[in-house]
């Protein structure tokens, strides 16, 4: 076994951070839907900005494979599909702003 490969079953935090929250815009993503109310794909791609939409969907879709997200497809004329966290990604949100409020605390210090 390789020495990363070792140090990610052993601790839950790289773990976590490694498989399910890796990834340039994860975190971003869970932030507009939990936080700022959004939960359309165009919705979601504008507010990030800069992303490419194929790197959305591979976010998105690694997200709801890892049962963070579910994705809502609506069968109408135009076609739609919304995301919405399941329970496991609701149980992110106290996560979050535990270190929103550690980057308030520090955020002087930080940007020095």
């Amino acid at each position: 076994m390789k020495k990363d490969q070792l140090s990610i079953e052993r601790c839950p935090v790289i773990s976590t951070i490694q498989k399910i929250l890796g990834g340039k815009w994860k975190i971003e993503i869970i932030y507009y839907i939990a936080f700022e109310d959004v939960h359309r794909f165009g919705k979601l791609r504008r507010h990030i900005g800069h992303i490419a939409e194929s790197s959305l969907v591979k976010q998105l879709r690694e997200l709801e494979s890892s049962g963070i997200l579910i994705r809502h497809d609506f069968q109408e004329v135009p076609p739609h599909v919304e995301y919405h966290l399941t329970e496991l990604g609701n149980s992110l949100i106290p996560v979050m702003l535990h270190l929103k409020k550690w980057g308030d605390e520090h955020w002087d210090e930080l940007t020095r």
